[in-house]
């Protein structure tokens, strides 16, 4: 229990004002609240495995740069794509309001890839090299949901007053700026 409660505390902390919780933010504002969180959880809890796994054997086996680039890269891309925009007809949009099958892919990537080699990846992996692998697993998977969750919740509050081309050009801006970031951080 005492890897749990640390892992949930500190990683709760450590992703308050980080890239993926504004992105929990950003997402929140574009699709259902419940494919957001579940793609969250999805890739957090796979993230979060495969930290605890690093943590638990070795240390530093990932190639971090190489990482951060490609996932730089992918942001950009998700910048591009979100400012082209989609406009769809009828039948689509009434698709689109029953199927959270293509938000939940959507979010699922962009957060998988934006925690490999992030802060938060590297506080687990910090943290199973000192307790326990499942209650470090489990305990940094709640703590980061948690604050993800949060994101979400005001992420929908702000979507509601803001206007569509407003949320479109800001989520454009926030993950080319994560793409930026990325990128900048591998190479320098």
């Amino acid at each position: 229990m005492e890897a749990f409660w640390i892992s949930l505390v500190v990683i709760f902390v450590a992703e308050l004002g980080d890239k993926s919780q504004l992105m929990a933010m950003t997402f929140a504002t574009r699709f259902k609240a419940w494919p957001v969180l579940a793609g969250i959880t999805i890739a957090t809890t796979v993230v979060h495995l495969i930290s605890v796994a690093v943590g638990g054997l070795a240390g530093d086996l990932l190639p971090a740069t190489a990482i951060a680039v490609v996932a730089g890269v992918a942001f950009l891309g998700f910048a591009a794509w979100t400012l082209r925009g989609d406009e769809l007809t009828e039948e689509e949009s009434s698709k689109a309001s029953r199927t959270t099958r293509s938000a939940l892919i959507a979010v699922t990537v962009a957060f998988f890839l934006s925690e490999l080699g992030d802060k938060t990846m590297l506080a687990t992996i910090t943290l199973a090299t000192q307790h326990g692998w499942f209650g470090t697993w489990i305990g940094s998977t709640v703590g980061m949901v948690a604050a993800d969750a949060l994101a979400i919740v005001v992420g929908r509050m702000l979507g509601k007053h803001l206007p569509e081309r407003f949320i479109r050009y800001g989520a454009a801006a926030a993950f080319a700026i994560f793409g930026v970031i990325l990128i900048a951080e591998a190479l320098l």
